[in-house]
Formats: structure tokens, sequence, C-alpha cells
């Protein structure tokens, strides 16, 4: 089934503006516009050798953890991907310490132990890179909160689609099921699971509400290039899991603009498919709108974007003059202390 072919969840756009306020959109709007200069900034100091490892851009897919954060805001637990910087930004770790975490700097959110794809936050239980090996450890704080009655409080799981054919996903819905966690696990669908087309990977489509009918849950199919769609059906999603303190299956169609990870050169997609989903920026189209009503102006939007701009260049000198870890602190969080025993050593 072409994505084209797919029914998202309705949204009345106006509706939502009207929620929201000027205000919230011009913070998420520069929310956004933070994410997509990280990760710009971010991909060039891996291009320079600053940053080791793999580099895994979220450029493309900014509307849908933000639209998220705007509905239910930061005390849930969040679980994610290697794909990671946004969510930890969302959830207010600071531009300095993630980038000192990319350039594996003392000063970084992982004291520069994790690097790219390991990002962590308040509430965020970490950015994890075993494809599909995050999904039990969100169950898993989904049953904390079932145990521990906290009926106020849900656990959020992203994942991609190449994650949805590992047994731990469905070995995951089908206790979250069994168990009625408090779970909503959001499949952000970018279409390529490294570079293996989704259709060539997922025998059914829409993702979610087929494997939602497998496990006797709800599912919603959201569009991922427009934030007001984002935002009514993650609002629905959230309303129907604390009323219910059931798991559900959100599917939120999308396109990343970059390759699996920035040594990816993407050769599966042609310039002229990349130009085409380029058109499709959800930050673009949420830029328009708030043109458009009125909410900011042209000079307003420039104003912001350059601020963001300069956040992350500030962001990036921070990293280069933080120091690197010292050598004798490598051991330290290893193991637990036994009692008696120095936890520093």
């Amino acid at each position: 089934m072409p994505k084209e072919d797919y029914t998202f969840f309705p949204s009345e756009k106006k509706t939502e503006i009207a929620e929201l306020g000027g205000d919230k959109l011009k913070a998420i709007l520069r929310q956004m516009l933070l994410i997509r200069h990280f990760e710009i900034r971010g991909e060039a100091a891996y291009q320079q050798g600053k940053v080791g490892g793999f580099f895994h851009s979220y450029l493309g897919q900014e509307a849908i953890q933000a639209a998220c954060i705007a509905v239910a805001g930061k005390d849930h637990w969040y679980t994610t991907t290697y794909r990671c910087h946004a969510l930890a930004l969302l959830l207010g770790a600071s531009p300095d310490a993630l980038m000192a975490e990319l350039y594996g700097k003392a000063t970084g959110v992982a004291l520069g132990r994790g690097g790219s794809m390991h990002m962590y936050a308040e509430h965020m239980l970490g950015g994890l890179a075993i494809v599909g090996g995050h999904v039990p450890i969100a169950t898993g704080a989904a049953f904390a909160l079932r145990y521990l009655k906290q009926k106020d409080r849900l656990s959020f799981c992203f994942l991609g689609d190449g994650a949805v054919v590992q047994g731990a996903f469905h070995e995951s819905l089908n206790i979250a099921s069994l168990w009625s966690l408090p779970a909503i696990y959001v499949i952000e669908n970018n279409q390529w699971g490294m570079g293996t087309s989704v259709e060539r990977a997922v025998a059914v489509r829409p993702i979610a509400t087929h494997y939602a009918k497998a496990y006797d849950i709800s599912s919603y199919t959201l569009d991922g290039m427009n934030f007001f769609s984002c935002y009514a059906g993650f609002k629905a999603a959230v309303g129907e899991a604390l009323s219910t303190s059931r798991p559900i299956l959100i599917e939120v169609v999308t396109e990343r603009f970059r390759g699996h990870s920035i040594s990816d050169p993407g050769l599966y997609r042609s310039k002229e498919d990349l130009k085409k989903i380029e058109t499709k920026d959800a930050l673009l189209h949420l830029k328009a709108t708030l043109i458009e009503e009125g909410i900011v102006t042209a000079e307003e939007f420039a104003k912001i974007d350059q601020e963001e701009k300069e956040r992350v260049l500030r962001a990036m000198q921070f990293a280069e003059e933080s120091p690197w870890p010292d050598p004798e602190v490598l051991e330290q969080g290893v193991f637990a202390p036994e009692e008696g025993e120095d936890a520093t050593r």
C-alpha cells in the first residue's frame, strides 16, 4: 500500500491553532528550529571528524516529537532509538551538554561516554542503539507506572519502521495488552529501515492498524509531515491512554531528509525524489501557516531562526572548549558498589 493511500487521523488546523494559542505555537516553532540547526551543525561536526561513531539525523521528522511533547508535556517516561537528539532537546537537555556529548567531552549529558546514539534527559530513559531493544525497556517503565498506580503518567516509546519486525516489539505489545499497561508506542515510519524500503520489509500496511488488531489495542495513523495532524492525533491518543490505562500503537508516516546515518549516501533515493520530499517539510509548512494566520511575520521567523542558529553555534564552541574525560573515571558507574565499598572506584 503506497503511503499516499493512508488515511490519516483528522485534524482541524483552525481548532488546533485556537487551542494552542500564538505564544505556544511560536515556542513550538522555536523548538523545531533548534532541532533543525542542532542536526545541521552536528552533521557538519561529524563530517569534520569531531564526532565519533555514527550520527543519525532527525531532519524532516521534527514535527512528530514536537507535537507529542506539546500534547503530553515532559512528566512521563520517554524512550527512543539512536535517532535521539531531538527528544533530548525537547525534554530539556541543553544544546551545550548535547553537543558536548557528540564531541565525547566530559561536559556531555553522558559524560562523553554515550555519544550521538545515547542521549539522556530528565524522564528520558535514553537513546538506545539496538534496533527494537529499547521497546521492552519502555514496556517495563509502563509496568512500573501501573505497579505504582501512577495513573496520570504514560510511557512513550518511539521506534522506527525497521524495529516492528523484531521479536522484542511483538513480545512487548503482547504483554502490554495482556497486562493493560499505560504505554504509547510510536512508529516513526520514515519509509526506509536503513536502505530497505518498508514495502519490502513489513508485510502489512498501515502498520499500526494491522498490528494493533493482532494485539487487541487501539491504533492511530498520523501524517508526520504536518504538525497539526500530529498534534490532533497525539491529543486523542494521550486522552484515550490516560482514561483507559491501555496500550496504544501509533504509526506516523514521515520522511527523513538524510540517509539512515550521515555515513549513508542514500543512493536508494533519487535526487528528484528527495527534492520532492523536501517540499513537504513540516517546518516550512508550520512557518507558512503561522505567517498566514498572523501569528508571526516573515521578519520574526528570520529572527527566531537566527537566534536558534546562534544558540547551536555557541553550543559547538562550548563543546570545543570542554575537557576530555579523565581516563581514571572510565570504569565508574559500571558496577554497583558492594556494601562498604567506595562507589567512585
